[in-house]
């Protein structure tokens, strides 16, 4: 019997709730009302009533942690309770007006059009007065959240440069940009995304050097955003890139401000999430990948040679393991004697073929290199460190693999290591088992395929409409200066040609 109350009670509950009409009002206890029928559930929206200077009644309401408590009481509350109005007749507008210019000392104050925009600031942890007689919803900035500190970035750790890094808070973040960037036409445009999350954002561009056409189209994919809850700006990226189908990044995305700066001078288009410390920067091309910040802080011969040694790396990354199978197992004749007769004396007792041992010790790798990202930071990497020696070292003691691809597969590792950006590395591994099933079936001939197949894909790849392949194809010789190798500084004096600037020159020599 009682459920039946319950639930009934429940159901009359909700009844009223659906049948409220959200409408601005004079009257406070409408007022109230309306408010606590959006949000009188929570727990944690306090509403806080007194009256103007002892006889105009008003209401506060404030989310409780998202709010700052004290500066609501000593900037808010306080002074309104003891206004005094002196014997001067104010008419409704003036009585607000007078208020927030004479008596309230907060200075982010605005007032809302509707309700809904009231509630919205509300939960985004704003404080919203109401209040008896006036029928204008005041909001007042009192924002303050608790923050991780500005640490170094975990992801993009480099020798040289500066140690500070994003944390997952928006205006923090912007700050950070702004600090280092004193330009006026740097461009900051806030808006909100997910339509419950309700997510902070902002679009960052340089005027005057960033392609408006780009901005306004990067603009655009956001707006077609419609998902409930996004997160992470990992979800962003996956949703406005070019080519959902493709392996390879489309959107770089880092945590450093230093080379988010040097991106805004290029022409990109930044987009910061609150609650994210990775901003993405876009459009890219393949060799954005493959360059770090630190380039350009050493001399141009020690950048120029980490550069190369990088490409040569990406080239190991994805093609050694796959080319170990197909000399063992095709090509044998290609391999110089004495080191033919080394490889299949330590072969000899493997039960499997090259491609099967290489795919277990690959297998194997990037499972202990998974654990090692998972587990507590104190004991992962001494995990992945002994777990590769101890199985290696028992894989080669039972016979099941030769000693040789133990090295095959640690230089792989080595090398996709050496590439700066995380995500393209994921997708050097991905690739790396597609060139060894190739190389297992077809030898060198399948390797070449895969290499034809991968370029003809990078082609015809865009990044919001720029070339991915930019300044390789299309070719453009004068940036070369800047790829590969990195020539002085004095040299690098324009712009790259993608993504499409209004101003070419980077400086004038």
């Amino acid at each position: 019997m009682y459920r039946k109350l319950l639930k009934r009670l429940n159901a009359n509950q909700v009844r009223q709730t659906k049948e409220f009409k959200i409408e601005r009002s004079k009257d406070l206890k409408t007022m109230i009302q309306t408010i606590n029928n959006i949000v009188g559930e929570s727990d944690d929206v306090v509403q806080r009533d007194f009256k103007i200077g002892r006889h105009t009644e008003a209401s506060l309401f404030f989310v409780d942690g998202l709010a700052f408590d004290s500066s609501i009481e000593d900037r808010i509350i306080k002074p309104l309770i003891y206004f005094a109005e002196n014997n001067i007749e104010f008419t409704q507008n003036q009585l607000v007006d007078y208020l927030l210019q004479e008596v309230v000392t907060y200075i982010e104050v605005t007032e809302k059009e509707t309700i809904d925009e009231a509630i919205l600031s509300l939960m985004s942890g704003e404080t919203l007065l109401v209040i008896d007689g006036i029928d204008k919803l005041i909001v007042f900035d009192t924002r303050q959240f608790q923050q991780r500190g500005i640490e170094e970035p975990q992801s993009e750790v480099i020798v040289r440069g500066p140690r500070d890094g994003f944390n997952e808070v928006l205006h923090t973040n912007v700050m950070l940009i702004r600090r280092r960037l004193r330009d006026p036409n740097l461009t900051v445009q806030f808006g909100q995304l997910g339509r419950r999350s309700k997510a902070d954002f902002a679009i960052v561009y340089i005027k005057g050097i960033t392609d408006e056409d780009l901005v306004e189209e990067v603009r655009y994919r956001l707006s077609c955003l419609d998902m409930d809850i996004i997160m992470e700006t990992g979800v962003i990226e996956q949703y406005i890139e070019d080519n959902v189908l493709s392996p390879f990044p489309q959107v770089l995305r880092t945590e450093r401000p230093d080379k988010t700066i040097g991106a805004l001078s290029l022409g990109k288009v930044i987009v910061v999430l609150d609650g994210s410390p990775f901003v993405l920067m876009t459009p890219i091309t393949f060799s954005d990948l493959m360059k770090s910040t630190e380039d350009n802080y050493d001399r141009w011969q020690i950048s120029s040679f980490i550069r190369l040694l990088r490409y040569f790396a990406a080239f190991m990354a994805v093609f050694l393991p796959g080319l170990y199978i197909a000399m063992v197992s095709y090509h044998q004749g290609m391999i110089p004697t004495i080191f033919a007769l080394s490889i299949a004396g330590t072969r000899e007792g493997v039960p499997f073929p090259a491609f099967i041992e290489a795919f277990l010790m690959e297998l194997t790798f990037e499972l202990l290199r998974e654990a090692g990202i998972r587990l507590p930071r104190a004991v992962g990497q001494t995990i992945g460190i002994v777990g590769g020696l101890v199985i290696g070292d028992a894989a080669v003691r039972a016979g099941i693999v030769s000693p040789v691809m133990v090295i095959v597969v640690a230089i792989t590792a080595i090398a996709s290591f050496s590439i700066p950006a995380y995500n393209v590395s994921i997708t050097f591994r991905l690739l790396r088992f597609l060139v060894m099933i190739s190389a297992a079936f077809l030898g060198l001939f399948g390797i070449v395929i895969s290499y034809i197949l991968i370029n003809i894909h990078l082609v015809s790849l865009r990044s919001f409409g720029s070339y991915y392949t930019s300044p390789f194809a299309p070719y453009k010789v004068k940036e070369w200066l800047d790829l590969m190798i990195r020539a002085p500084l004095v040299l690098l004096k324009d712009r790259p040609a993608e993504p499409k600037v209004m101003d070419k020159k980077k400086k004038e020599m």
